[in-house]
């Protein structure tokens, strides 16, 4: 028997009956003093109560000058001739002594840490890679109970738990756990199998334990699971801020105790990206967050901007295009760290130092945005460079997000910008209708649409209300509604009825569709086109694929005008149909596209009818109809432009508007031209009755020359005075130049020289030539 390991027998009631030189050696008790003894009486302390005769695995023996003495014991049972138990053979080692069998030493020698507990959960056996992990050697180890030796808040609280769940139950237990090592302030991730040990008889004797250092592999699925929320957690919004918010809070606290994101100026704006200059760096912090409110406390605030020198961190990630770790102890890490003066936490007891931190430049499509932080102070490991690969992998997935919204946003302002120069600033003065309008530009990701309107006015103080929407969003979309807006004036100004006009308008929009340009391949839009006369107080309108208007009487009912349903502009060969309706003066007149009733989840018909309650709600102007109408009909976020234009319809009465049939007989001229002045006298526009009675004279007599019966002649006093002469025939007049000797030919001529405007348009029964003079003193 080899001098570092004892023998001792021992007899079925637990009595000495046997005792080798190693047990002397061992215990320092000769053999005339152990033998006769019970062998429970040689060890230190009581032995507990259910416990074998018998001690085995890790025990503390009471050496004869009376210090402790920690040992392995190994139990081998004595059969008598009838197989009743007639003894044990007890073989003891030191604790810590080297292992001689091949089965000790690959336990010894795992790779994995190895512990063997008794039923109380004291320790038994250790082998070298768990004695690594607790931080002492096995013989300090042995008898020791596990709850001596861990956090009892921490993750050996729980272990300890599965232990006696391990004895409880008999049954084995895998699970996985994340905590400090007893030995160490780092976090580790273990993969834990327990299984219950049982002696000869089946008897539950103690409890082996086996853990696995996962770490690495827990790391790993961290990442991976960091890497899978940011791609649904990072770039939600077109919003450069939200963007870099959304970062932060990915990385606190699962992986820093501060995260940052500081921007070049030049991103938050609609600028083009600037070069980097000079050795010092301009950041601007647009998100931070920390695990811990006030540790560590940022040095820069929200919105507000920061000079890095050269050697710090973040300019460093910025000029070399790559991930900078700084650590603790560096000294340019320690310098730039004294430089920041954070403020100190009101708790300067909680306060932890800053032991690593982590910069990774935003760059996307070869252009640096700027750079996002990692920081540590209470998390205990430090970042590794395989940290940096990971968050350089997050940092691309934002700057992608964040140049996306920079050029969103470009384009948007651009877009507003564009289509503002468009719309109407100032609507003319007319009095045929006291309007206001509201225009709101969608907020979603698609960008600007093509939503337009405008009031046009018209001859004999008549006005054209405009509303329509071009399909799309974004720059082509606006462009085209600037060429429709563009046509639709024009051919305003023509004078054509609204069906005429639409379908001019069609084809202008199939001409755009059938070009090689790109950007307009695919054109369609709506329009709603309605013209309003004061002097017969009717509304003629024609629709192209547009929401019907809503009229609003003096008696508070609303409505919507039956339009004839016509198709989309671009469809072509279909027919647009004219509606004409009479209307109260006083009557509101509301034209809309389609952004203010439809929607996603939104019912149509449900929403028209809440237009047209809110449209009978009682304002003090049109400006707070417009109002009342948005907040009663709008979501609070609209996914489409908006644009809604309201009209309160002005009548001419007779005061104001004079008509004379003309017989069709040149001599019916000169009384034409008189009673014309005796109006204006009535009127009291004597002082321009000359400039009248000439421009009287030559369209009456034109209209007799060149036209054909029934003549007409009528006079409206607007703000303008308005002469009209009408007859029958289609045929459109034009000026031209006479010559010297010619005898005609000079009348439009001298109309146009004496009038502020004059014009023609086509009606049903063939044409009307007008003419407008401004009427001094008013």
């Amino acid at each position: 028997m080899e001098e570092a390991s004892a023998a001792v027998v021992v007899d079925a009631r637990g009595i000495v009956t046997g005792w080798s030189e190693g047990a002397r050696r061992l215990t320092g008790h000769p053999a005339g003093e152990a033998v006769g003894r019970a062998v429970r009486e040689l060890l230190a302390g009581e032995a507990p109560a259910g416990t074998p005769p018998v001690p085995t695995g890790g025990v503390v023996l009471r050496h004869r000058d009376g210090h402790p003495v920690r040992a392995r014991a190994t139990v081998i049972p004595l059969s008598g001739p009838d197989g009743e138990p007639a003894g044990y053979v007890l073989h003891a080692e030191p604790a810590g002594a080297a292992e001689t069998s091949l089965a000790g030493r690959a336990f010894q020698q795992a790779s994995m840490a190895m512990t063997v507990f008794d039923t109380e959960q004291r320790y038994l056996r250790l082998n070298d890679a768990s004695c690594r992990v607790v931080g002492a050697s096995e013989e300090e180890m042995i008898g020791r109970p596990y709850r001596d030796t861990g956090d009892a808040a921490g993750p050996q609280q729980g272990l300890q738990w599965h232990l006696r769940r391990v004895v409880e139950t008999g049954e084995p237990v895998h699970y996985e756990t994340l905590g400090r090592a007893p030995s160490g302030k780092r976090f580790h991730a273990w993969n834990v199998e327990m299984w219950p040990v049982r002696g000869p008889s089946g008897e539950l004797i103690g409890t082996a334990l086996a853990a696995l250092d996962s770490t690495e592999q827990h790391r790993g699925r961290q990442r991976l699971a960091l890497l899978n929320e940011a791609a649904t957690s990072i770039g939600t919004t077109l919003d450069v801020v939200r963007t870099a918010e959304e970062l932060v809070q990915l990385l606190v606290p699962a992986f820093a105790d501060f995260a940052a994101v500081d921007l070049l100026d030049w991103v938050l704006g609609t600028h083009e990206p600037l070069a980097l200059t000079g050795s010092d760096v301009e950041l601007r912090r647009v998100a931070h967050g920390s695990a811990t409110q006030g540790s560590p406390a940022s040095a820069v605030r929200l919105g507000g901007a920061d000079v890095y020198p050269p050697y710090s961190p973040p300019a460093r990630a910025l000029r070399e295009g790559r991930p900078v770790l700084g650590l603790a102890g560096q000294p340019e890490f320690d310098r730039w760290l004294g430089s920041r003066g954070a403020p100190a936490p009101p708790d300067h007891s909680r306060r932890a130092p800053i032991h690593s931190l982590l910069a990774v430049p935003l760059r996307a499509r070869g252009t640096t945005l700027g750079v996002a932080v990692a920081v540590r102070n209470l998390f205990p490991d430090p970042y590794a460079p395989e940290d940096g690969a990971l968050v350089e992998e997050l940092a691309s997935r934002v700057a992608v997000c964040v140049d996306n919204a920079r050029r969103f946003a470009r384009e948007r302002s651009t877009a507003l910008a564009l289509q503002h120069s468009l719309l109407p600033k100032g609507l003319p003065g007319q009095a045929a209708v006291e309007v206001a309008h509201r225009y709101l530009p969608s907020g979603s990701a698609a960008g600007i649409g093509g939503d337009w309107f405008d009031v046009i006015p018209l001859s004999g103080s008549r006005v054209a209300l405009v509303v329509g929407d071009v399909v799309g969003h974004g720059i082509p979309s606006t462009a085209t509604m600037g060429r429709l807006c563009t046509a639709v004036r024009t051919l305003a100004d023509v004078d054509l009825p609204p069906d005429e006009l639409l379908t001019h308008l069609d084809d202008l929009v199939i001409h755009l569709a059938s070009g090689d340009d790109e950007e307009v391949a695919e054109v369609g839009a709506t329009c709603l086109y309605a013209v309003y006369d004061p002097v017969s107080r009717r509304l003629t309108a024609a629709a192209a694929g547009h929401p019907p208007p809503a009229v609003v009487l003096p008696d508070g009912t609303c409505e919507l005008i039956e339009l004839s349903a016509g198709p989309p502009l671009g469809v072509g060969g279909l027919p647009f149909e004219a509606t004409e309706v009479q209307l109260p003066e006083g009557s509101v007149v509301a034209l809309y596209t389609d952004g203010l009733v439809e929607g996603r989840d939104r019912d149509v018909d449900h929403t028209t009818g809440e237009l047209c309650r809110a449209l009978t709600v009682p304002a003090t102007s049109l400006d707070a109809l417009c109002d009342n109408v948005l907040k009663a009909v709008l979501p609070e976020e609209p996914g489409d432009d908006v644009a809604l234009l309201l009209a309160r319809t002005r009548a001419l009465g007779s005061g104001q508007v004079a008509a004379r049939d003309v017989p069709y007989d040149p001599v019916e001229v000169g009384a034409a031209r008189q009673w014309a002045v005796e109006r204006l006298t009535e009127w009291g526009l004597a002082d321009i009755a000359f400039i009248t009675e000439l421009v009287v004279s030559e369209l009456v007599t034109n209209a007799i020359r060149y036209g054909t019966p029934p003549v007409q002649l009528r006079l409206i006093r607007d703000r303008t005075l308005i002469c009209e002469v009408s007859d029958g025939s289609a045929t459109s007049p034009h000026m031209r130049r006479a010559h010297a000797f010619d005898e005609g030919g000079r009348g439009l001529l001298l109309v146009a020289q004496l009038t502020q405007r004059w014009g023609s348009r086509q009606t049903n029964t063939g044409k009307v030539i007008w003419a407008e003079q401004p009427l001094s003193g008013l």
